[in-house]
Order: structure tokens, then C-alpha cells, then sequence
């Protein structure tokens, strides 16, 4: 589960934020009038899909996301008491017949991992969960994820070069005494101290999404987040000073390969949902390949709904910029060995088994008995012939 909280911006952006903000708890996006149909019976979703196809995010809205707000057609409304956006579902501009719904995770749902809530509420159609939470909860609440729209996890421990010039990777981290803060919650430090990158000495899951560890450190400690994010923030962001030479290793470049925040369904329904998501997923994918393409319109969304919603999350433009070019940059968004956007590798997903089986079982949290990568996805919905193109990038 996502739990990033608060990430500090510039005074003068912040008062910009709350005075663009509705004041009440809902308000409608005059986006102008609603798109025409979709084009040709594949973007047809009337009468296959559910009326409202409701996904369930794991944090606000942001870049990393512009898959789903990208599928979000124009005069979308916006419940700011409920964290929640409701818009026709919309598809290479048309509409698709049905609505999107996509609900906030995080605080909106008392941090709870996403898998929980989507057996807690069975009005979720899909839901945003990463490989390691599928293996922890496949005993008791099984999913499978149907697309992955990132193909790399943004998850990362980054550390500023002015003050570790000879730090290159995690595993330099770990040569030292360098403390290392990170979300208690994140399975990866668990990988990371079993192949022996870092010592158990250095490590504080004390992160809650602030930077003022890092600032009270002078940029001295090393620290877990997103790649999309937290460089950007310490380097644009702070108030006082700011560390604009930072460094990464992304958790996938340490053999740690999930996917992160891949759509997923609760296994009990892919028989009921297979007529829909034959049409939605290829849907989704060329949502992702539009946005990541052409991002400027779909980044006004998610700073819209961010300034509406007018909680403690806060996203300014710099940053919706740089996550598309980090995404870009580190192939974060992208296609798998077969040019084809959005599926699933066999081989990653059980590697991802093989490392947390016994993770689990040493925390008296058993994954599912027998236990296989298929068990927790399926490329059956995807189109094989959706994908970026690279040479446009």
C-alpha cells in the first residue's frame, strides 16, 4: 500500500492551492460538453461492463496514475468530502457509454491496503495492488492483476551526492553507517536485509512521507520513496534550503522486480468480468500510452482534482512534469520484452513468490498453500498489439 503523506511545497504555491480550491464538497470541472461516442463497437462498454466502473486508487491523484484521469471525460465531478471523482469513462476521446469512478486511497480509506477494501466493498470493480501485497493477502483475499500500466515500480532509496559522493548503489548504502528511513510498511527492506544490502543497524521505518528527517540531517541520511517524487521535492520544494543533487537506485535494479500498482480484480469475479474486461484493458492500455505521450491535459486533471480536493496532499505543476519525465527517462512506463504495454512476466511475478514466501511465513502471515505466479495475474485481457513507441520518445 501506498502511504505517503504531506510533501512540502513552496508558501506562495500552497496559498495558490487553497485559494483555487471549491469550498464546498462537491464541485463539477466545466470541461465544456460531453465527448461524442466512441468510435467502432470494441470502445462500446454499454451493456458488458458495469454501469460505473469503479476503481480504487491507493493514494490522491497524481502523474503516476495518468492512466485511469486520462479515461476521465470532460464535465467530471468532484466529491471533495468523499475523495472521490465520478466522469463517463472515456476512450480515444469518445465515450465508452459507462461511467468511471475513481476513488482516493490512503487516509480516504484509513490507510488500509487497497486488497482489503476491495473485498470490504464489492461496488470496487477494480483496484490498484502491487505484486508483494497479492502474495501477502492470497490466502485470505485473492486478486489478479489484469494490466500493469507501469512496468518498472518508481519505488526507490535515494541519497544526496554532495554529502555520499562514492555512493552508487544501495549496496554502497549498506558499506556504511548511513541510516536508511523508509516506510515501515514496505516488504523490499526485508529483501534488502535478507541479500545482505543493508544492515538491520541502519535502518528507521519511521517514514511517513516528511521530509523534515532528511532536512534536519542536512541531506546526511538516505531515504526509501518514489522516484516520481521525492528528488523533485528535496530539490525544488523546501522552503529553505534544497538538494538538488540527489541519487537513486530504483528496488526493481536490486532483483526485486513487482509490479507496482497494477489493476487488479478480486479472483472470484474474472469469470463474471471476462466479457468487460476483454473491452477495458485494452482500453486501458492505450490510456497509458496516450497520456504518457501527450500528458499536459491529463496533468490538469489530477492538479484540478488535487487543488479541489484541498487536503494535506499538494501537487503543483513541477512536479506533474517531472514524474512524466521520470517515467519516461527510467522506463518506468513502457513495454514488456515483447513490445507489448501493460502485460505480465511469468518469470518476475514468480520470482516475487519465491522471495516472500517465506517473508511471510516467518511474520505468521502464510501466503496461499502452493502458491503460483498465475495465481496472481492474467494477460488474457491484454492486446498484444498496444504499445508505446519508443522512437517517439
Amino acid at each position: 500500500m501506498r502511504s505517503r503523506k504531506l510533501a512540502p511545497v513552496a508558501a506562495g504555491l500552497t496559498l495558490l492551492l487553497a485559494a483555487a480550491a471549491c469550498t464546498g464538497d462537491s464541485a463539477t470541472e466545466d470541461t465544456g460538453a460531453p465527448a461524442p461516442a466512441a468510435s467502432g463497437e470494441a470502445l462500446n462498454l454499454a451493456g458488458v461492463c458495469p454501469q460505473t466502473v469503479a476503481i480504487q486508487s491507493d493514494w490522491f491523484a497524481e502523474s503516476e496514475y495518468g492512466s485511469l484521469y486520462q479515461m476521465l471525460g470532460p464535465g467530471y465531478t468532484i466529491d471533495k468530502k468523499k475523495k472521490v471523482v465520478r466522469g463517463d469513462l472515456v476512450a480515444s476521446g469518445g465515450n465508452t457509454g459507462v461511467k468511471l469512478e475513481i476513488r482516493t486511497g490512503g487516509p480516504a480509506i484509513g490507510y488500509q491496503q487497497v486488497s482489503a477494501q476491495m473485498y470490504a466493498d464489492k461496488s470496487i470493480t477494480l483496484g490498484q495492488v502491487s505484486t508483494d501485497e497479492a502474495i501477502q493477502n492470497s490466502a485470505a483475499q485473492p486478486t489478479l492483476a489484469v494490466v500493469a500500466p507501469l512496468e518498472i515500480s518508481p519505488i526507490m532509496i535515494m541519497w544526496n551526492k554532495d554529502k555520499h559522493p562514492d555512493f552508487n548503489t544501495i549496496a554502497d548504502i549498506g558499506q556504511t553507517d548511513t541510516k536508511i528511513l523508509y516506510y515501515s510498511t514496505d516488504t523490499y527492506m526485508q529483501y534488502l536485509l535478507g541479500a545482505g544490502l543493508v544492515r538491520s543497524s541502519q535502518l528507521d521505518g519511521s517514514y511517513q512521507g516528511s521530509t523534515d528527517r532528511w532536512v534536519a540531517s542536512d541531506g546526511a541520511i538516505a531515504q526509501g520513496g518514489f522516484a516520481t517524487s521525492e528528488p523533485y521535492i528535496v530539490g525544488n520544494e523546501l522552503p529553505g534550503k534544497k538538494y538538488p543533487n540527489t541519487d537513486l537506485q530504483l528496488i526493481n535494479d536490486t532483483g526485486y522486480p513487482m509490479y507496482g500498482q497494477a489493476l487488479t480484480i478480486r479472483t472470484e469475479d474474472k469469470d463474471k468480468l471476462a466479457p468487460c474486461l476483454k473491452k477495458l484493458v485494452p482500453i486501458m492500455q492505450q490510456a497509458q500510452v496516450d497520456f504518457i505521450t501527450n500528458p499536459a491535459e491529463t496533468n490538469k486533471k489530477v492538479i484540478n482534482i488535487v487543488t479541489t480536493f484541498a487536503d494535506f496532499w499538494q501537487y503543483s505543476p513541477g512536479m506533474a512534469d517531472y514524474a512524466v519525465k521520470t517515467m519516461r527517462d527510467l522506463g518506468l512506463v513502457g513495454n514488456g520484452p515483447d513490445q507489448t504495454l501493460g502485460n505480465m512476466q511469468d518469470d518476475r511475478i514468480k520470482r516475487m513468490v519465491d522471495i516472500l514466501t517465506p517473508v511471510f511465513a516467518a511474520q505468521r502471515k502464510p501466503v496461499k498453500e502452493g502458491l503460483q505466479a498465475t495465481d496472481l495475474f492474467t494477460n488474457e485481457f491484454i492486446d498484444q498489439s498496444i504499445g508505446l513507441d519508443v522512437t517517439a520518445r
